[in-house]
């Protein structure tokens, strides 16, 4: 809630306190400057016997005074009004709007001091934005998902249909390659599946306690050859580390940063730290650069971006490792981070409450 203004009951309350304050003071002094003005100009009017019900002129003076009284309430009610009905007016046209399709339509807030209007109508346009940003992404999810799969697929038809026609020698060779393509497929699909799970937030953990640094050690070991082809050498500072997670998970994510290193770094020594400190267990992959900018620190673990499109292009990838490893540590009720190193590189880590939240 914004803090900054009142909260319509308290303005509310405020404002028939105030109406109520007026009418009373206006009433009072009102028949005051009646009797005064009667004492003034016409002092024979006391003279009248007095009667139970008002005279005429007593009459006429009580309709004016009500009258004001009645205009005074009336401004103040209706300025009241016109304070509250303007923003929720607003959220309601522009939430026709968003029904209609159009996702940009945005409410304004009139007067911000109106407490819980402000807040609607900063929810609402926060609300609208997401819808937007959202509307945004699943077009472009389905034009990178398009292209990631578009790649390996033409590969496996023209090599499939090179062997059909007799173009390709059918060979251990050609099987090899169509087999590449179809990890590269599996590999697609399943970190697709991982992200699309996380974020409807029906990404399950079979949690454990496990030695964290039996897991990462054994992905090393398993990417050690590639890392080698590719020219980087590891160096892994893991000792024993309890904690609760998922270790496939676990071993998934740190597969999926040794392989974006691999991928997306020059090549340099990698370092592999798995700590234990402050209730939290922290893995980190660590390269010699080129580095992320600055402003993609943020954004890097975002579904398909990319620091150099280039680069990535040649190197290949889906643009989904880093996303993966967000999503896991996320379930993990952990975090996922970038930071510049001081050799000009990058590491980056996960990190996870040792003790898992039941």
């Amino acid at each position: 809630m914004n803090r900054k203004g009142k909260s319509i009951g308290r303005q509310i309350t405020l404002s028939i306190t105030v109406a109520s304050l007026c009418s009373t003071v206006l009433s009072i002094s009102g028949f005051y400057l009646f009797y005064y003005l009667m004492e003034v100009f016409y002092p024979r009017w006391y003279d009248e016997p007095e009667t139970i019900m008002p005279s005429g002129l007593e009459w006429l003076w009580i309709g004016l005074t009500a009258t004001v009284v009645v205009a005074l309430a009336t401004l103040i009610a209706s300025r009241l009004t016109r304070r509250i009905i303007t923003p929720l007016n607003s959220v309601a046209e522009s939430l026709r709007r968003v029904a209609s399709g159009d996702l940009e339509a945005r409410a304004r807030g009139g007067d911000t001091s109106m407490a819980e209007a402000a807040t609607l109508v900063s929810d609402f346009n926060s609300m609208a934005e997401r819808l937007s940003r959202m509307s945004e992404n699943r077009v472009f999810w389905n034009a990178a998902i398009a292209h990631e799969l578009r790649t390996p697929m033409t590969i496996l038809r023209g090599r499939l249909q090179g062997i059909a026609e007799g173009v390709f020698e059918p060979g251990p060779e050609q099987f090899n390659s169509m087999l590449t393509q179809l990890e590269g497929l599996t590999r697609i699909i399943e970190d697709l599946r991982v992200v699309s799970l996380a974020e409807s937030g029906h990404l399950d953990l079979r949690l454990q306690r496990s030695d964290v640094s039996v897991q990462v050690a054994a992905v090393v070991e398993a990417m050690s050859e590639a890392l080698t082809e590719s020219g980087f050498s590891v160096t892994l500072d893991a000792r024993p580390s309890l904690a609760d997670c998922d270790p496939a998970r676990i071993r998934q994510a740190v597969l999926a940063l040794l392989e974006n290193a691999r991928r997306h770094a020059i090549p340099c020594p990698l370092r592999v730290r798995v700590t234990l400190a402050e209730g939290h267990c922290t893995v980190t992959v660590e390269d010699g650069g080129p580095g992320v900018p600055d402003d993609l620190r943020d954004s890097i673990f975002e579904a398909f971006q990319r620091t150099d499109v280039s680069r990535s292009r040649q190197s290949g990838g889906s643009g989904l490792g880093l996303a993966v490893v967000r999503a896991i540590a996320v379930a993990h009720h952990g975090t996922a981070r970038c930071r510049a190193t001081e050799r000009g590189g990058s590491a980056f880590e996960i990190r996870w409450p040792v003790h898992a939240r039941r």
